[in-house]
C-alpha cells in the first residue's frame, strides 16, 4: 500500500493491523518515510524512530482500539519521561522530561506508537507556528500553537497528532490546514501527573485529525479523570464513537452575525460559514441570528493577565533549568512582554481576572437556554502569514487585541469551558477555511459534525504535492 497508508484514517489503520493485513512495523516505517519526505515543513522537532520501531516489533500492543497506529505528540503539555521537551523554547534546548503525561500513557495504552514530537511556538503563546510551513501554501502559517501537529496530519505524515488549546490552539491550526480540530469541554481529560489545570482552566488537550470518527475515537482514549484531579466531567452513555452518525434531532443553531471582539470577518470566509448554515438548515435544523453576550474588553484583559502570570512561572522554570536567568536572545519577544508584565501582576489582579472569566461564562451561558449550537467562522481571516499573529505589540493587551480580532469566537470556548470543533468546510484561493461549532458538550457537536462531513465532504482534499 506504500505511501497511501498514512492517508488512511487512524481507525482504518488500526483495522488493518487487527486484520493482519498490515503490521504495526509497516505503519511505523510508512510514517517515518513521510516524516523524512516532508522535512521541508519543519514540523517534527524530535524523532523517536528506533524506539517506535522497537515498540512496533516487540511490544505487546494488546487489543487497544488504536493498536499499531503511529502518532505524533505536540512538544508542549505532553511530556515523556527521558525524552526531550523543549516547549518551543531555545532556552530549553537541553531539557529532558522527568515524567510521562497521563494522556500520553492513555495513548500508549490504546496501542498507539509515538514516532516523534511536533513544533510549537514558545510555551504555546501564539496562534501561529512560525518556522513551520503550511502544507497548503508555504508562505502561510499552519496556525498555532499546535501548528506542527496540524502540518503533519495535513501532509499525510500521520493520521492524527496531539494538540492543546488555550485560546484556539487546536481549532486555529485545524482551520489553517484543512483538518478536524475538537477542543473538548473543560475537565474532559486530565493534566496529571504534573498539574490539575493549565492557564487557570483555559487549556484543554486533544488532537488534530482528518475525520470526525478519528476525533471521537481519540476522545474515547483520553476521556476521564485521573485520581486526585480537581474536577472532571462524566462521559456520554456509551462512547464518543457511538455519537458519530447518531441522529442529533432538530437543533436550534445560533448563526453568529459577527465576531465577539472588535474586528471584521473576511467576506470570503463568511461565505463559507454561510454555506454551512444553509447546509444545516437543509438538514432540518432551525437557524436563529443570536450570540452569547460578553464584555469583550473585560475578557481580553483577563486573558492577558492569565497568560502573563503563566509566562512569569515559565520564566522561573527556565531559570531553574538553566541555573541562571535566561539571556535576552533565549526567549521570544512576546514571551518577554508577558514575563515583564507577569512579574508585576498582583495576587488581587490575578484573582480578579479568574473571577472575570467565570462571570463572563455565566453571562454567555444564557444564550444556550434557547439554542443548542453556535455556528461561526473559526478564523475571521484566511490562514495568516508568518508574523501576523506572533509579533510583539509592546503590551500583552495589545497582543491579544490583535489575536482575538483574527481568531474571533475561538477564545470564548476556552473562557466558558464549552466544547468546540472546527471543520474544514471550504477553500478560498486554494487555502482551507474552517467553520466552528460550539456547544456545552461534545456529543451534539460530533453528531452535527458527522452530518456536515456527509453533506460537505472533505476527505478527498489534499494539499499540493
Amino acid at each position: 500500500m506504500g505511501d497511501d497508508l498514512m492517508w488512511r484514517s487512524a481507525v482504518e489503520q488500526a483495522a488493518l493491523v487487527r486484520d493482519r493485513r498490515v503490521s504495526a512495523l509497516e505503519l511505523v516505517d510508512a510514517a517515518i518515510a513521510r516524516i523524512e519526505a516532508t522535512r521541508a515543513l519543519n514540523a517534527v522537532v524530535h524523532d523517536d524512530f528506533e524506539a517506535a520501531r522497537d515498540r512496533a516489533r516487540t511490544a505487546r500492543l494488546g487489543d487497544g482500539p488504536l493498536a499499531g497506529v503511529p502518532f505524533l505528540l505536540k512538544d508542549l503539555g505532553e511530556p515523556q519521561a527521558g525524552k526531550p521537551e523543549r516547549m518551543g523554547s531555545r532556552a530549553l534546548h537541553g531539557h529532558v522530561a522527568t515524567e510521562t503525561a497521563w494522556s500520553v500513557q492513555r495513548y500508549e495504552d490504546a496501542g498507539m506508537i509515538v514516532v516523534g514530537r511536533t513544533a510549537t511556538p514558545e510555551f504555546g503563546n501564539h496562534c501561529a507556528t512560525d518556522g513551520t510551513a503550511n502544507p497548503w501554501a508555504a508562505d502561510r502559517s499552519p496556525g498555532g500553537s499546535s501548528g506542527g501537529s496540524a502540518a503533519c496530519v495535513a501532509a499525510g505524515v500521520v493520521a492524527a497528532a496531539s494538540g492543546g488549546d488555550g485560546t484556539g490552539s487546536i481549532r486555529v491550526p485545524a482551520a489553517c490546514c484543512g483538518l478536524v480540530g475538537l477542543k473538548p469541554r473543560r475537565g474532559r481529560s486530565s493534566f496529571a501527573p504534573g498539574a490539575g489545570q493549565a492557564l487557570d482552566g483555559l487549556v484543554n488537550k486533544h488532537a488534530l485529525t482528518r475525520t470526525v470518527l478519528d476525533t471521537a475515537a481519540l476522545l474515547d482514549v483520553v476521556a476521564g479523570a485521573a485520581p486526585g484531579d480537581p474536577y472532571g466531567v462524566g462521559g456520554p452513555p456509551s462512547s464518543f464513537v457511538s455519537e458519530v452518525g447518531a441522529d442529533p434531532g432538530t437543533l436550534v443553531v445560533m448563526n453568529a452575525p459577527g465576531p465577539p471582539f472588535p474586528g471584521t470577518v473576511d467576506p470570503r470566509v463568511q461565505a463559507v460559514a454561510d454555506a454551512a448554515a444553509r447546509a444545516l438548515e437543509a438538514l432540518g435544523h432551525t437557524l436563529v441570528t443570536d450570540v452569547p453576550h460578553i464584555d469583550a474588553e473585560a475578557v481580553v484583559r483577563a486573558i492577558s493577565v492569565v497568560h502573563a502570570v503563566d509566562n512569569a512561572r515559565s520564566y522561573a522554570f527556565v531559570a531553574e533549568h538553566l541555573g541562571r536567568a535566561p539571556r535576552a536572545d533565549e526567549l521570544d519577544p512576546v514571551t518577554w512582554d508577558m514575563v515583564r508584565e507577569g512579574v508585576t501582576v498582583s495576587g488581587i489582579e490575578h484573582a480578579d481576572a479568574v473571577d472575570t472569566l467565570h462571570a463572563q461564562t455565566r453571562m454567555a451561558a444564557a444564550a444556550f437556554t434557547t439554542a443548542d449550537v453556535l455556528l461561526a467562522p473559526t478564523l475571521n481571516v484566511l490562514p495568516p502569514r508568518p508574523g501576523d499573529l506572533s509579533a510583539s505589540r509592546g503590551t500583552v493587551d495589545a497582543f491579544f487585541e490583535v489575536e482575538t480580532a483574527a481568531t474571533g469566537w475561538t477564545a470564548l470556548a476556552n473562557v466558558t469551558g464549552w466544547a468546540a470543533i472546527s471543520l474544514p468546510l471550504g477553500h478560498v484561493d486554494g487555502l482551507p477555511v474552517g467553520v466552528q461549532l460550539m456547544a456545552p458538550g461534545e456529543e451534539v457537536l460530533l453528531r452535527v459534525a458527522t452530518q456536515l462531513e456527509d453533506a460537505l465532504p472533505w476527505s478527498e482534499r489534499r494539499p499540493p504535492a
